[in-house]
């Protein structure tokens, strides 16, 4: 396990050292959880090729692929406690699988029937932002609530290299600083801003970039699980204890396109995908196991069997997802419809066919 990079002290200046002991964040990890570990980023894995296929074979309009950051997801998603409110993009199907959200609840939004899918409140994770950057702000806004009501816990939000690049991400730095909100900015640096290589993004490393806003900062291994589960546990216990923000860099990759409507065969190069490839993190964690004795071949064969039926039953719930009903999609624009809403709603729905309603 790598140990976490430099940050910057308070009030902003040059970085300075962030001392952690890492492997004091992960010592109370049992064997059965740390093969746990392992089984989430298997089954997270299989949901993402399952998923893919389902969009080639036109039952999803899209997909975002997470093949390759699952340590980044799953490590960090598996620190976060039960106080704690995670906001993500449209890529972290890792962080929801640990929160407790049903995969096909994710394939719903992708597939086109839901416009959401899940009770935030319930999991303590936040609907798909697709708008670029903007869970950033919404994050900032909601951590500032939590500091308010004296919360025990903290949020932790998710964004890629590209997203560093908007405004709002960096207003959501300066103000998540000044307001010392307990909040957790998670950068997954996976290289590429669908076809802009993370070079294009910045001309110092993003980890850096905090210390021009006051607050610390960590860069971070994002394809070993333990370092991710790690760093997370530091950077959580950081803002839930009142000192403001942490930004957290971790470094990994996105082994697939950037959706399934990108080709990346375009704008990298497959040496540079072999040499990832060789850093895959499921066989780090996967050689870790081994090393430690605790991956048996019945312990994996029944992993094995449990991925299969639930890739197929996964499959077979998206779909034998209905079509919603065409206006429901007025029904949640406000709380109380007003008369434009309704107008449109019957505008809309004068004309439809009359088996559509």
């Amino acid at each position: 396990m790598p140990a976490a990079g430099p940050g910057s002290g308070p009030g902003g200046g040059e970085p300075t050292i962030v001392d952690i002991d890492l492997p004091a964040y992960v010592a109370d990890l049992t064997d059965d959880e740390l093969f746990g570990l392992y089984r989430d980023m298997v089954l997270v894995r299989r949901m993402d090729e399952e998923a893919t296929s389902l969009q080639r074979q036109g039952e999803l309009g899209l997909w975002a692929s997470l093949r390759g950051q699952e340590a980044a997801q799953v490590g960090s998603g598996r620190a976060l406690g039960p106080d704690d409110m995670a906001f993500p993009s449209y890529r972290e199907h890792g962080v929801a699988w640990c929160r407790g959200v049903d995969p096909a609840a994710v394939l719903a939004i992708f597939r086109g029937v839901n416009l959401g899918g899940w009770d935030p409140a319930e999991h303590g994770f936040a609907l798909y932002s697709i708008v670029v950057g903007a869970q950033t702000l919404h994050a900032t806004g909601y951590a500032m609530g939590m500091a308010q009501d004296r919360s025990p816990g903290a949020a932790i939000v998710y964004f890629g290299d590209g997203a560093s690049s908007e405004g709002d991400v960096n207003e959501a730095f300066g103000w998540a600083s000044v307001f010392a909100v307990p909040l957790v900015f998670f950068c997954q640096n996976n290289q590429w801003a669908i076809s802009e290589p993370a070079r294009r993004q910045s001309r110092t490393e993003i980890f850096h970039r905090a210390a021009g806003f006051g607050f610390p900062s960590v860069r971070v291994d994002g394809n070993d699980v333990l370092a991710c589960l790690a760093v997370t546990r530091w950077a959580l216990a950081t803002a839930r204890a009142g000192r403001g923000p942490v930004l957290v860099e971790a470094v990994t990759y996105r082994m697939g396109a950037h959706t399934t409507a990108d080709d990346p065969t375009r704008y990298r190069s497959s040496a540079e995908l072999e040499a990832w490839h060789r850093r895959d993190p499921l066989d780090r964690m996967r050689t870790h196991l081994a090393a430690r004795g605790l991956l048996a071949q019945e312990r994996d064969r029944r992993l094995a069997l449990e991925t299969d039926t639930f890739a197929h039953e996964l499959r077979a719930r998206c779909t034998a997802m209905p079509d919603p009903d065409p206006t429901s999609l007025f029904d949640h624009v406000q709380v109380t419809e007003n008369g434009l809403v309704a107008a449109q709603r019957s505008a809309f729905a004068a004309t439809l066919d009359p088996g559509e309603t």
